[in-house]
């Protein structure tokens, strides 16, 4: 059985059976079915089922998003704006995905050539708990639109929003076998894998579970993207508009109670800047309020689970003995929820390990630059590369960041944020392949050359 733990209560939500060996074949069988008709449909009716999907998604947005903020914690208002943002997932792909998949005509030396983008079959995503619906839209919009088919296996504390994503897309009047959850354990995924019938893998998640999923998918010969870890740098240099800079860093650190991959985790400032930065980013993040995810003023609600809260308070007391200094907040508060506060880190050596792990929570690690190569050094000298934001006013400076910031994607005096038009996805430990946009769409499809 899945019991989700409501993180902000402590209270035990209602059981969801694991499924049975028989059940999961049942459901990959028909997804093999299912592809073979899906597979040569329409795509007016691939349009027309997106619209149908995004239309059922903003009309049952309050109970989706409740039942997110009661399996790991996210406020109710950024439950709501996820839920939204799936819709507009949908909308994007039924709208643009017809032109995305538009053949592309050559000429060679023979004569003329065709590319043309086909469906290669059921397509398995492995996905996380920290934005339960829009980790899996992502995946699933793209999916419909290709003429592929989707299944899910989601982390066993979302098991509620799994269930509520397919109830919602075959409410939506979605084939039977075009979009299944797997309500299984993650020791199940491997066999998965090694199933002839599934064609391709994605995953969002640690990089532990990258590794299995790469290793696995490697003996198969299959396709596989991987959106892993990350712990982005914030830089901030002197041209830069530092109000709205440490505005947006507060935001991009407790978004999600930092439980992002993309969140800001590791502030870089500029020497000239850094004292001024670091007193008007510590008053903001002292006055993050953290409380009830259902309240409308609350900032933040608490950590997905009180063993998630123990391991970013286990990092921090490693940062802390390494010789950090955490000038406040980082700790567990006291009563119901794993709840913890807004926090701030200085003085972390740049040569521990503890510099270069992902904090998965609500605290901030601020670091000095005297220069923008010290400043681009450091961003860089982490294992990860998947997303960063640059703040500055300076055209020579922007190039720079954009050329030689060893990441998948970078925000210029904006705050990292995913969009379905735009691809994603990270290099280095961070993972490889990308999600969203046209290449989104083209991961998992067959680009079949044509000649004659």
């Amino acid at each position: 059985m899945f019991t989700s733990i409501n993180p902000a209560t402590g209270e035990a939500g209602t059981p969801i059976p694991e499924m049975t060996a028989d059940a999961v074949e049942a459901r990959i069988a028909r997804a093999a079915a299912t592809f073979a008709t899906w597979r040569v449909s329409s795509y007016d009716a691939r349009t027309d089922l997106l619209e149908r999907i995004a239309e059922a998604f903003e009309a049952d947005k309050r109970r989706l998003a409740e039942i997110a903020t009661r399996e790991m914690g996210k406020t109710l208002s950024s439950a709501i704006a996820e839920v939204e943002k799936c819709a507009a997932a949908f909308r994007h792909y039924a709208q643009e995905g017809q032109s995305m998949l538009a053949p592309r005509s050559f000429e060679t030396a023979s004569g003329p050539a065709a590319a043309r983008w086909l469906p290669m079959g059921p397509v398995l995503a492995v996905m996380p708990w920290n934005f339960p619906y829009w980790q899996v839209i992502r995946f699933v919009a793209p999916t419909i639109m290709a003429g592929n088919v989707g299944l899910l296996k989601h982390a066993s504390i979302t098991q509620g929003c799994a269930a509520a994503i397919e109830e919602t897309i075959i409410a939506a009047g979605a084939p039977a076998g075009l979009f299944q959850n797997l309500a299984i354990r993650s020791d199940k995924v491997q066999a998965l894998i090694d199933d002839p019938r599934i064609v391709a893998v994605t995953l969002t998640g640690s990089e532990g579970a990258g590794m299995k999923v790469a290793e696995a998918a490697g003996r198969n010969l299959k396709k596989v993207v991987l959106e892993l870890g990350g712990s982005d740098p914030f830089i901030v240099m002197p041209s830069a508009d530092l109000d709205k800079a440490v505005a947006q860093a507060v935001k991009a650190r407790v978004q999600n109670t930092g439980q992002s991959c993309i969140c800001a985790k590791r502030m870089i400032v500029h020497a000239d800047v850094y004292d001024a930065f670091l007193e008007r980013f510590s008053a903001a993040m002292r006055a993050v309020k953290a409380g009830d995810p259902m309240a409308s003023d609350t900032d933040m609600g608490p950590l997905s689970s009180e063993e998630q809260r123990q391991t970013t308070l286990d990092q921090l007391a490693a940062i802390q003995q390494a010789g950090g200094r955490l000038l406040f907040g980082g700790e567990a508060l006291p009563g119901k929820g794993a709840y913890m506060s807004a926090g701030v880190l200085v003085d972390v050596p740049i040569d521990h390990p503890a510099a270069h792990e992902e904090l998965f929570g609500p605290v901030a690690m601020v670091f000095r630059a005297d220069d923008i190569d010290a400043a681009i050094a450091l961003a860089n000298d982490v294992p990860f590369g998947l997303g960063s934001s640059v703040w500055t006013n300076d055209a020579a400076e922007r190039e720079r960041f954009e050329r030689d910031i060893a990441a998948g994607m970078t925000a210029v005096n904006a705050m990292l944020a995913s969009s379905p038009e735009a691809p994603f996805g990270g290099i280095k430990r961070s993972g490889h392949g990308r999600e969203l946009g046209p290449y989104g769409l083209h991961e998992f499809m067959n680009l079949k050359t044509v000649f004659g």
